[in-house]
């Protein structure tokens, strides 16, 4: 029998600890501990100047999710993301409750930098896409 496997979601980025600690606060994320115990301030002082912000990570701080890294890229973002993370609040919700539920998301996260793409809502059924503040685009659903 084959064994379920954790996995890490990877996103390239131009300033990944700016990225993550936006990400952090979409899915309710923590700042897992930096390595050798010291504060990110030492950690980042103790990297030789080309590795100093090159990359970055967020954690599920109940351990069930997959963590996030953040890595730097030279090239910016190109296309459309061929994959993005959903943020899930409107699980068993309809019509008008759903709506809210998703609005309510949507309100709370324009704050931190999050772009409104459009509301897609027919009556039933309701979904917000929306881009992080790097532009790779997620929904709200």
């Amino acid at each position: 029998m084959t064994s379920i496997k954790k996995f890490q979601v990877t996103f390239d980025c131009a300033e990944p600890e700016r990225l993550a600690r936006f990400r952090c606060e979409v899915r309710g994320y923590v700042v897992p501990p930096p390595p050798g115990g010291a504060t990110w301030d030492d950690f980042k002082v103790s990297q030789p100047p080309e590795r100093r912000d090159s990359w970055f990570a967020c954690i599920d701080p109940s351990g069930v999710g997959p963590r996030l890294y953040f890595q730097r890229v030279p090239e910016g973002k190109a296309a459309k993301n061929r994959v993005h993370l959903d943020v899930r609040v409107g699980t068993g919700l309809v019509d008008e409750e759903r709506l809210a539920a998703l609005e309510a998301e949507y309100a709370r996260l324009i704050p931190l930098g999050a772009v409104h793409v459009q509301t897609l809502y027919d009556g039933n059924d309701a979904c917000i896409p929306m881009l992080d503040i790097e532009g790779n685009e997620f929904c709200i659903d």
